[in-house]
């Protein structure tokens, strides 16, 4: 363990109370009243979906549109913050930042406090899409390449992805409380350090370094502990402390947390977190810097503290991704109780027999079918889809998923009334749960790209007096403008991507005696959603243990693994500073968000089922294993 010895710098400390709409919430408290308060608190509510959800609570609510919550959790710490000077960044102000800010005011007016609330807004692109498409953007889609008048689609929302700059102007008013719309999640912390330390637009290294601890704050407890795979080693899980960066001029930072709190910070992970939801490690694009994270390392600094370093920036893309919402037709779900024995068996008889009516009521009434169906034995396989292997023993019982989509509501006012007609006709062991399936309007989520030129950001600043009076103090416009070099990925990235990483290389130091054993013995794992597309980021427990996940974890190998994963390409990236593999999986989330009918549409469980794939490996590899990295779970023991 490296020692630690009193800094003789400057630490500006950035922690973090929630990492999404929903998250703990005491969290933003016990960061405000915690023993170690940090200078600037940063809370996330934003994702993809989310915004179309806020934008259809504004249409029928013009003052709605925002995280109430986020209010809720504020109010009663506004003296606090005040007390302890601490600035509370957040993009709680969703599609609605203005009634946000307003409603934080409010709240510091009845508590008769003074207050100066930020306001950073312009990412929203649907009131100006008429004057946008006029200028000739098509805004297609960044996966799929479709034109978004494909179809008839209806748009409901579309914001432009903001990075710090704005953020940056808006801190330089002092306030207490910073609320914006859609920037990008690293940015609310890049932006406190940026404020903080005074680092220039272009010092791309220092940049990201800061969008680099932006990443590992922006999911709250996953970098406490939380979602960790070897899970038995935190301490209060599911009610872990949230982390802190503590961050240096040069860019350089400890991840840790208040002192006191349950929860792990350990190299093991934070390099979990560091890969999740990475695609290219090497081409990480933010509106700020593109980011090369092959080159990270996470060093124990100490008890519950984890230095990362390494991080290395380039000139951001000249486009803003554009995270846009569209009406996506119509999903329905329903759930049956199957008692054991022959779960599965009557699993499929029931499919059989719901498919055949299905589709001769569909034909009575003159509608199309819907246009996907699934069947899932939740238990079996139904969220990893393949991924652990064979050898699954039969359930004693379990719950069968049906779930449709269709573009047209009529197919699934059919599904609903069939879903539970079953019961009686059906085979043994039936029971209903959950009641009536209902028919949900699909929010789908459409990327695009806009020039950064055409999305000027605006800052407001709002103030509150004791006595209630309110004043707007400054406003401003941020134009992004263009990058000032060339712009683009790393020059070395395409020569090392993953279609070349099955190159002859120096074998593993280790070989001798092997033996069968999960995954899991010699790695840990994350995996999350990029889109439609899931990413497992696999560590290895040593340096040997590493180099042998290289030569034995091939594209071809991994791909066959997720042959019922998959719909396009696996993709392999080295990340050897955290001696890690992360694969890419396109394809392999139904859709994404509300769109997909898949168990798990966010790919959460994958890594989990990776790690349970059955492997011959040499014996001595377990040897180079650290205690503490060792496995915990029996199910990552070796079987002979």
């Amino acid at each position: 363990m490296t020692p630690v010895t009193a800094p003789s710098k400057k630490i500006v400390r950035v922690g973090n109370a929630g990492g999404y709409w929903g998250d703990d919430p005491g969290a933003l408290r016990r960061q405000v009243l915690g023993p170690s308060p940090p200078d600037f608190v940063t809370a996330d509510f934003l994702a993809e979906i989310t915004m179309g959800i806020l934008q259809k609570q504004r249409v029928r609510d013009p003052a709605a549109g925002y995280a109430r919550d986020f209010v809720d959790q504020l109010a009663p710490l506004l003296g606090a913050i005040r007390q302890r000077e601490i600035t509370v960044i957040t993009n709680a102000g969703g599609v609605n930042p203005e009634g946000c800010a307003q409603a934080v005011l409010e709240a510091a007016r009845r508590e008769g406090l003074g207050l100066t609330v930020a306001v950073v807004d312009g990412d929203d692109l649907l009131p100006r899409m008429e004057e946008l498409r006029a200028a000739g953007f098509r805004f297609d889609n960044l996966e799929t390449e479709e034109p978004l008048e494909s179809g008839g689609r209806r748009l409901l929302s579309a914001h432009a992805y903001l990075g710090a700059e704005p953020v940056v102007r808006a801190l330089a008013h002092q306030p207490d409380v910073v609320v914006t719309g859609r920037v990008t999640d690293p940015a609310l912390t890049l932006a406190a350090f940026r404020h903080a330390f005074g680092w220039e637009p272009t010092d791309w290294d220092r940049i990201a370094a800061g969008i680099v601890a932006g990443h590992l704050l922006e999911c709250g407890a996953q970098a406490t502990g939380g979602n960790f795979t070897d899970w038995q080693r935190v301490s209060g899980i599911g009610a872990q402390g949230f982390p802190i960066v503590e961050g240096e001029e040069d860019g350089r930072f400890v991840l840790t947390k208040q002192p006191g709190t349950g929860g792990l910070v350990s190299p093991a992970v934070v390099k979990e977190q560091l890969l999740y939801e990475l695609g290219d490690p090497e081409c990480y694009l933010c509106p700020d810097a593109v980011v090369d994270f092959s080159g990270l390392t996470a060093e124990t600094w100490g008890r519950d503290r984890v230095r990362v370093e390494g991080a290395r920036g380039a000139p951001p893309p000249l486009d803003l991704k554009v995270s846009a919402s569209v009406a996506g037709g119509f999903t329905a779900r329903a759930s049956l109780v199957v008692g054991g024995p022959d779960a599965a068996g009557k699993t499929e008889v029931l499919e059989e027999a719901f498919r055949g009516r299905l589709a001769e009521a569909c034909a009575a009434a003159g509608v199309a079918e819907p246009e996907e169906l699934r069947f899932d034995l939740v238990g079996r396989n139904a969220a990893q889809r393949g991924l652990s292997g064979s050898g699954l023993s039969e359930p004693a019982e379990g719950l069968v998923r049906l779930a449709a989509w269709s573009p047209q509501r009529e197919p699934l006012l059919l599904f609903r009334k069939l879903a539970p007609s079953f019961l009686l006709s059906g085979p043994p062991g039936l029971a209903v749960t959950g009641g009536a399936p209902k028919v949900s309007e699909v929010i789908g989520y459409w990327p695009a790209l806009i020039p950064r030129e055409f999305v000027p950001a605006r800052v407001r600043v709002l103030r509150v007096s004791p006595g209630g009076t309110p004043e707007s103090i400054a406003e401003e416009e941020v134009r992004l403008g263009e990058p000032t070099e060339a712009v683009g990925c790393f020059p070395s990235a395409a020569s090392r991507r993953s279609e070349a990483l099955d190159r002859p290389r120096s074998p593993a130091a280790v070989s001798g005696r092997e033996v069968v054993a999960p995954l899991g013995a010699v790695a840990h794992a994350r995996s999350g959603d990029k889109g439609n597309s899931a990413n497992i980021g696999v560590i290895g427990r040593s340096e040997a243990c590493y180099r042998w996940l290289t030569e034995t974890l091939t594209v071809p190998v991994v791909a066959g693994w997720a042959d019922g994963v998959a719909a396009g390409p696996v993709k392999r990236y080295e990340l050897p500073g955290l001696r890690a593999l992360n694969f890419v999986f396109e394809g392999a989330l139904g859709g994404g968000g509300t769109r997909s009918l898949l168990l798990d549409p966010q790919g959460k469980t994958l890594a989990q089922g990776l790690l349970q794939r059955q492997i011959r490996l040499p014996a001595a590899l377990l040897d180079t294993i650290a205690p503490e990295d060792r496995p915990v779970s029996p199910a990552f023991a070796v079987r002979s």
